[in-house]
């Protein structure tokens, strides 16, 4: 099994992940609760992480399992979700027709889970210890 550094998307893949991050500091509508569920520490750090986990991911560089999970809820929420995502305005405000961002994110899904493995309770979508 590939390690989570050894992982290797398309540049499509890549792309749309990127992508996925990007809607939230636009069109995508984010609570600090639902930041905290997809695994960052509220708004602030979606926006701060999510630049830097599209540059690592532009720059083909690794990335911990954490940010591979983050990068994918992101991007699944944000192309899904009508409520805090971009949802019906996926296609419009990312050029991405729906047609190609489900073929593309069942592919990225995955390699990331085969990849990653489960994260839930160990970090994502849990509270931290402590709160």
């Amino acid at each position: 099994m590939q390690t989570a550094e050894q992982l290797t998307l398309t540049d499509e893949e890549s792309r749309l992940l990127q992508q996925g991050l990007a809607e939230w500091s636009g069109p995508a509508r984010c609570t600090e609760e639902f930041a905290v569920a997809m695994g960052f520490d509220g708004t602030e750090d979606l926006h701060r992480r999510g630049i830097a986990i599209r540059g690592a991911l532009a720059a083909r560089e690794p990335l911990a399992p954490m940010d591979w999970a983050r990068a994918l809820l992101a991007t699944e929420l944000a192309f899904a979700s009508e409520v805090v995502g971009s949802g019906y305005g996926w296609s419009t405000t990312t050029g991405w027709p729906d047609d190609l961002t489900v073929r593309v994110l069942r592919n990225t899904q995955l390699k990331l889970i085969r990849t990653v493995g489960p994260l839930v309770g160990r970090g994502l979508g849990t509270r931290p210890t402590g709160a």
